[in-house]
């Protein structure tokens, strides 16, 4: 049980960073980024808040990514629900104004980013399953064992970022900027915390249960 309670409150604290990374790259306003383009585009094109859309974006990838075959656990349902609510809580709090000077909006985008890449760290590292995006890279870079984790990750950033923009999302400088530095920051993040991604066995949500019916029996 106190491996269990270890390992979720390294999650939770990873779900929270990621969270406040993903206000830093908002409020870079510089460009969004692109996952963030996306959900601003289609939070403009329905009235949806933005948390909203990315819980539902979250609950669309985790089909995608079953059927990749790939696991689902606890930290990706948390991952799923609470990191949309999260970040609408923080922008409702306006704890960070936007940037209007184009080289405190390029600082704060980059310290995003580097957030971003720790918090995926912490909360993938447990291995209680990766968040829908996460772990549909994770997914595309076991299928793809010779490409670098980066260039996955940008290839879907990409990739994002077109429908972003094609839904009118604010597209700008910090957006170039965030397709490629995320690639470069989060590989050399990972490499300074001597973490393979690829090499991370995730407990599945069902042996999580099965866990968890095991230890309170005991106790």
């Amino acid at each position: 049980m106190e491996n269990y309670i270890k390992r979720t409150a390294k999650v939770m604290f990873g779900l929270v960073l990621y969270s406040i990374g993903l206000l830093f790259s908002i409020n870079a306003n510089i460009g969004l980024a692109p996952w963030d383009a996306f959900g601003i585009g289609v939070s403009n094109l329905t009235g949806i808040s933005y948390g909203n859309v990315s819980i539902l974006t979250g609950i669309i990838i985790l089909f995608s990514v079953v059927l990749l075959k790939e696991k689902i656990g606890i930290g990706t349902v948390l991952n799923t629900v609470l990191i949309g609510i999260f970040v609408d809580i923080l922008l409702s709090l306006n704890i960070l104004p936007k940037m209007t000077n184009f080289f405190a909006g390029l600082l704060v985008m980059v310290i995003g980013q580097v957030i971003v890449s720790f918090a995926s760290y912490f909360y993938i590292s447990p291995g209680m399953g990766c968040g829908p995006r996460d772990t549909l890279m994770v997914a595309l870079g076991k299928r793809f064992p010779t490409v670098p984790i980066g260039a996955i990750r940008g290839l879907i950033e990409g990739t994002v970022l077109i429908i972003g923009f094609l839904l009118g999302a604010k597209v700008g400088i910090g957006t170039v900027i965030a397709v490629f530095g995320i690639s470069f920051i989060m590989q050399t993040t990972f490499k300074y915390l001597k973490f393979d991604i690829k090499a991370v066995v995730h407990e599945s949500l069902f042996d999580s249960l099965k866990n968890f019916k095991v230890i309170f029996a005991k106790s």
